[in-house]
């Protein structure tokens, strides 16, 4: 994984490493290498290509003008030219002007022409302006420069080669010139890496490389729309240093996930991949329970079993061929309060539970939910009050002489409306088995929590640690960038921003895959990161392979092979 930091870590670890012998200089040399290496790979393609560098006053700019000048060494064909904001004066500026590079001070280019010029000519842009330093609002010269490059970069997007014909059947489509690439360093100008928030002149960048770290207010509303793709370069900061230790804040990566893959064998069958329950669905809610079980089957798990009204499963037992089916009392097509003695008798057999997906809110569903919580059914009532008891799976004959009253099944996920009527429940947490896996999107968040949906979007990092930390769970708060909080306070962040998954059952799925890790064996942190990283992957191959305005539940179901895929390869 990736780690997070916000500014003040970020500029910690940089003072460590340079009292540590690892000198700032050096750093920035690493930095500016970083960057030049993706600037070329960007321009690889194109013909004597034009490069401006925006360079602030800073350590930012000076990545800026050494970026610039590794580019020139490694390919003589490209034009650089730097754009200074204030004067600098150090060994950088120097070696551009022996190589009679092309340098202009804002300060002698008043009206911003030389600028308009520069930016419009350019095939790639590389912001060095203020990186992780910015102080919002920007205002002055600084503010001048912001508002000219996006106007100009505007200007060049909206643009069209003249005397061409329109081509009625592909809807009116005119083609446009070569697209810029604007290449952001650290962080795009405008946006504070700690908040997310940004100015109202910020440059938005197609791509952005930073340091070291990810940086908190990449990911955070409105900023991360500014961020584009996100590269995370190292520059040989030691992984000794306490200042890099404390900080326990991740992004998921690939290689991480595919690390935590459950193992495969060929001398395996159905029960060596988990058995997996699922309580879901009502006469409202038909298709979530099917979503759900077929992506807990396409997670790898071996046996899935729904459990839900006889009027759901005659709904989807002829389209759903391999799941198995367990009939539950309900009360005009909704799971009903006497369901929990039918489920008891199965969850020995089981790995994982799910609960959630479509159940409804009825009254007798909630009552079905806090008694199995509770474990109040008429074999047990007469031995008090009691929470459901989770084991591992591979648990000792002792310990299950020890817990001869308690059910035992490895961990439970609760999701959709499983959530809902959790929120109905008055101290619904103190019922859960440590390490339950929640997984509210911001509206079941809002109900969990008495806080407006407002209030959740506005602290997602910091709400979710806190409440993962109060309840006990693991919690996945579902949306771009969607975060998953463990128990001890840390976060997972996902690098998934995308509408494909907008889209009504989607969640459904994500349930179901982490429902089907854990009955792999996965533990249960690492099942939900798991299963939110393949949902992530499966979400943008569906809108690259599609329209993300187009793609239903369905789509993200059938690319959920090639996004494992994709991980493992």
């Amino acid at each position: 994984m990736i780690r997070v930091t916000n500014v003040e870590q970020i500029r910690a670890i940089e003072k460590a490493a340079d009292a540590s012998g690892y000198h700032y200089q050096e750093m920035m040399t690493a930095a500016g290498r970083a960057a030049a290496n993706r600037a070329l790979a960007i321009i690889a393609d194109i013909d004597k290509p034009k490069i401006t560098v925006l360079v602030g006053s800073g350590n930012n700019g000076g990545d800026g003008l050494l970026a610039g000048l590794f580019i020139v060494q490694d390919n003589a064909e490209a034009e650089v030219r730097f754009y200074l904001l204030k004067d600098r004066h150090d060994d950088y500026i120097e070696t551009a002007q022996q190589a009679e590079l092309s340098i202009t001070k804002s300060k002698d280019d008043k009206d911003k022409r030389v600028l308009r010029n520069l930016i419009a000519s350019s095939d790639c842009i590389i912001d060095a302006l203020f990186g992780i330093g910015v102080r919002l609002p920007i205002r002055g010269d600084a503010q001048k420069i912001l508002r000219q490059v996006n106007t100009v970069i505007n200007e060049r997007r909206r643009a069209k080669p003249e005397n061409l014909a329109i081509n009625l059947r592909k809807g009116g489509k005119i083609p446009k010139l070569p697209r810029q690439v604007v290449l952001a360093i650290d962080c795009p100008s405008g946006l504070d890496c700690d908040t997310g928030e940004v100015d109202k002149n910020v440059i938005s960048a197609d791509e952005t490389i930073t340091f070291i770290a990810a940086k908190t207010g990449q990911f955070a509303y409105p900023g991360a729309n500014s961020v584009g793709i996100l590269t995370v370069a190292d520059i040989n900061i030691s992984e000794k240093l306490e200042e890099v230790k404390v900080v326990t804040d991740y992004v998921v990566d690939a290689d991480w996930v595919k690390s935590k893959l459950p193992q495969r064998g060929s001398n395996s069958h159905k029960g060596t991949y988990g058995r997996a329950l699922i309580i879901a669905g009502s006469v409202n809610y038909i298709g979530a329970p099917a979503l759900a079980a077929e992506a807990a089957y396409r997670s790898g798990a071996g046996l899935v079993t729904v459990g839900t009204a006889a009027s759901v499963i005659q709904a989807l037992a002829g389209s759903l061929r391999e799941t198995t089916w367990l009939m539950l009392p309900h009360d005009m097509g909704v799971i009903a309060e006497s369901a929990v003695s039918v489920i008891t008798k199965e969850l020995n057999k089981m790995q994982a539970l799910l609960i959630g997906p479509g159940l409804g809110t009825e009254k007798t569903t909630r009552e079905f939910l806090e008694n199995l919580l509770h474990q109040k059914d008429e074999n047990t009532v007469k031995k008090g009050k009691r929470r459901l008891g989770f084991q591992i799976a591979d648990k000792t004959e002792k310990a299950a002489h020890d817990n001869d009253n308690v059910i035992t099944i490895s961990p439970l996920v609760i999701d959709a409306d499983g959530l809902n009527l959790l929120a109905e429940i008055d101290e619904w947490w103190t019922l859960l088995p440590e390490n339950t896996i929640i997984t509210p999107h911001p509206g079941e968040m809002s109900r969990l929590t008495n806080l407006e949906t407002t209030e959740v979007q506005s602290n997602r990092w910091q709400l979710a640690r806190e409440k993962a930390q109060a309840w006990k769970v693991v919690l996945v708060l579902k949306g771009a960038h969607t975060v998953i909080a463990s128990p001890d306070g840390n976060l997972a962040i996902l690098p998934f921003k995308t509408d494909a998954l907008a889209t009504a059952g989607t969640g459904d799925i994500l349930a179901g895959l982490i429902v089907g890790m854990l009955a792999q064996g996965l533990k249960p942190l690492d099942a939900a990161v798991v299963g939110a990283y393949v949902h992530g992957i499966a979400g943008e191959l569906a809108g690259e392979h599609g329209n993300s305005r187009s793609t239903i539940a369905g789509d993200i179901l059938a690319l959920l092979g090639e996004a494992f895929n994709q991980i493992e390869q």
